[in-house]
């Protein structure tokens, strides 16, 4: 059985002036790792957990046989690897500082919204409008609900709900993001104008996907979700959660390559609340920064999560926007470069704030002398 390594970021510096360089950034985003954790994984046991600072990363990879010492190079190169903007139509998102992805649902039964656009395109059409005037990079339009237990909705019916919203804000010049797992939805919301193929499924839904994904040129988002047709939550055990979300993603990632879609148009999340517990979406948040390993953008949708609610005495969906920022502010300090969200407002101002104490801490060393 192949063992695996993997990178972990276990420690991080405020700028990498204040380690004396000994630092590596995240993905290009504003943050940077200090020491790392070289973990290896035969199956689904952890052989050997080693604490590493950057100055040692080359010689204990040395150290390793041939084939973890080439994943772990190829590990910290994708760490170190600054990501291209994505350009989605007319709009150029940078992903060398945070965006933020504003949701907007056309359905009758969304855990956080369902029914309150469907009906009425105009109102779904000023909260996309006040969602861009607050500073969403980004909007996601879906048309079906995925939450636990929700039914599963034809693609006729999806396709209605999407198109109209899609031909509307193209025609306002938004960046679009189309939240589906049909083909049939992908391939006609991107002819009315989205540009982005935000897939739960990771194009495993519809056999048809990975090959329509490849041939429309179109970024993707590929989720982590455990389970296959209809019920994305069934399945969820795990040996180890952090690391086989982690050997999920890479698997995808590698499924999407081959069948043709090109590798700087893939982002991933790693599908918060999907087939998770809560002590597992806590796991996840806390090791983000693994996952810049992967060596592609990271997307993460934490907004208004149940896990939110079950740590906070049951607080509704509406209620959960102080939990919804502080694992917003977490994703940021893992460098994650997408944050899909309701409150786009907020979480704007938030990043705002955040980027400004990134940005005063490049600054803060620049005139001390080196010891």
């Amino acid at each position: 059985m192949r063992q695996r390594l993997y990178l972990r970021p276990i420690a991080f510096a405020e700028s990498p002036q204040s380690e004396h360089g000994e630092t590596v950034r995240l993905g290009g985003s504003l943050v940077w790792a200090s020491r790392f954790a070289l973990i290896t994984r035969e199956g689904s046991r952890i052989t050997s957990r080693e604490r590493v600072c950057v100055a040692d990363i080359a010689s204990a990879l040395a150290a390793l046989p041939d084939d973890l010492a080439r994943q772990g190079e190829s590990q910290l190169a994708a760490f170190r690897k600054v990501h291209a903007p994505l350009v989605l139509g007319a709009r150029t998102v940078r992903l060398d500082q945070p965006q933020v992805m504003g949701i907007l649902n056309v359905t009758p039964d969304s855990f956080s919204d369902g029914g309150q656009f469907l009906d009425d395109p105009q109102a779904a059409l000023d909260h996309a409008a006040a969602m861009l005037e607050a500073g969403a990079a980004i909007v996601d339009v879906g048309g079906e609900s995925t939450r636990p237990g929700a039914a599963a909705v034809w693609e006729g019916d999806e396709i209605k709900r999407v198109v109209p919203v899609v031909q509307r804000l193209a025609a306002m010049g938004a960046a679009i993001s189309v939240d589906t797992r049909r083909p049939a939805v992908m391939e006609t919301a991107l002819a009315a104008g989205a540009h982005l193929i935000n897939d739960v499924s990771a194009l495993r839904h519809d056999p048809r996907s990975l090959e329509f994904a490849a041939q429309s040129g179109a970024s993707v988002v590929l989720m982590h979700a455990p389970g296959e047709g209809e019920d994305l939550h069934a399945g969820g055990a795990y040996a180890d959660i952090v690391l086989d979300v982690f050997d999920w993603l890479a698997d995808r990632r590698d499924a999407a390559i081959a069948a043709g879609v090109a590798p700087e148009r893939i982002v991933l999340d790693p599908g918060l609340g999907f087939g998770k517990s809560v002590a597992g979406n806590l796991a996840l948040m806390n090791a983000l920064p693994l996952f810049h390993a992967l060596g592609h953008p990271l997307m993460v949708g934490a907004s208004r999560k149940r896990m939110i609610g079950a740590l906070s005495n049951e607080a509704p969906a509406h209620q959960r926007l102080g939990g919804s920022l502080t694992l917003a502010l977490k994703a940021l300090d893992a460098g994650v470069h997408l944050l899909r969200v309701h409150d786009v407002f907020e979480t704007v101002q938030a990043v705002r704030v955040w980027r400004g104490l990134r940005d005063a801490a490049l600054t803060d060393f620049a005139q001390l002398p080196s010891s």
